[in-house]
């Protein structure tokens, strides 16, 4: 019997934490969009490996961008999503 390596996934690490310069406000919807999936869903810290305190100041960001309408809150809201009546 041959012996398998288990597969050890990549350490995440917090992106902000390891550049301090990186920009984490919601004038800058480009970063934030990383963080947010196609649907408008915010993305877990556990997936993308942001520390538990910027994952707190990204969520809050995040939220007021949508205010600011920077960033969509769902696929709805979105102007390249067609809805079903208007086909």
């Amino acid at each position: 019997m041959a012996l398998r390596k288990k597969f050890a996934p990549r350490r995440k690490f917090c992106r902000f934490c390891a550049d301090p310069d990186t920009p984490l406000s919601y004038k800058n919807p480009e970063v934030l969009k990383d963080f947010v999936t196609e649907r408008g869903k915010i993305i877990a810290r556990r997936i993308t490996g942001v520390c538990a305190r910027h994952q707190r100041k990204l969520t809050r960001e995040i939220k007021r961008a949508r205010q600011m309408a920077l960033l969509i809150y769902t696929a709805t809201h979105d102007s390249t999503v067609r809805k079903k009546s208007a086909i």
